[in-house]
């Protein structure tokens, strides 16, 4: 999930691990451009966007990204900080979806019947039915050290999703003016090979990355940016959590 996450924003070369291996080279046809970061390049803008991506103590992240695993899609909608805590929601195209919240040292999970049958493929239906029975519509909990958790606990830390970012000289180009969310933005076009991928920087406040649309024939998506510093709702749900050590699941 976290590896699919970051291939996808380092293809899109704007704001996570991997980042100077997109970036070829500074371009230096826009100068001295006119409008918003007037007499910037595209190239210039994006590392701005780098800087103040990478500097935000938490932001929000939504839209598609590919499975590597099954070449499906992962739609993902998460709160992050740089204190490791997460909340919010995964789902598999067709296949349910599984709300997340990462607090403290702790994971804690809640699957619905669709996603859990569709992650118990090649098991029997006995299987596959006692799985729902105990899980469906339950918040569970694991220890976020545990071999379980490790992958999903590292999806939670925003220094590790936009870890190894540092400053670069892009290629990016600017495009025309646009808005995300109502947010005044400017567009940076930005490519690697045949794939194209279109970037939008906030162009009020902080230069903050607001969008990245892919696409890359491998790695295809949009991914949105928001509600940067602010709280993440991460929060111990209430009610009764199965713990899944203890069960052994």
């Amino acid at each position: 999930m976290r590896r699919t996450a970051l291939a996808a924003l380092c293809l899109a070369a704007a704001a996570t691990a991997g980042l100077t291996g997109c970036l070829p080279g500074e371009n230096k046809a826009d100068s001295k451009p006119k409008g918003p970061f007037s007499g910037l390049t595209g190239g210039e803008i994006a590392d701005r966007a780098v800087k103040a991506t990478t500097g935000a103590t938490s932001l929000r992240m939504k839209g598609d990204v590919p499975d590597d695993e099954d070449g499906g899609t992962i739609r993902i909608d998460m709160a992050l900080n740089k204190k490791g805590e997460c909340a919010g929601t995964m789902s598999m195209a067709g296949q349910g979806k599984a709300d997340l919240i990462k607090t403290g040292d702790t994971v804690y999970m809640k699957y619905d019947e669709a996603f859990l049958r569709a992650q118990s493929k090649g098991e029997s239906k006995a299987d596959t039915d006692a799985a729902v029975a105990m899980l469906a519509g339950k918040w569970t909990k694991m220890s976020a050290t545990g071999s379980d958790a490790k992958d999903i606990a590292s999806f939670c830390d925003l220094d590790t999703v936009l870890g190894g970012a540092e400053d670069v000289n892009s290629d990016a180009t600017r495009g025309k003016t646009s808005t995300v969310d109502g947010t005044p933005a400017i567009i940076l076009h930005e490519k690697d090979g045949k794939d194209r991928y279109t970037l939008y920087v906030a162009t009020e406040g902080k230069p903050y990355l607001l969008r990245v649309d892919s696409t890359s024939a491998k790695d295809p998506g949009t991914l949105t940016f928001s509600e940067y510093d602010k709280p993440v709702p991460a929060k111990t749900p209430t009610g009764k959590i199965l713990d899944l050590d203890k069960l052994g699941a």
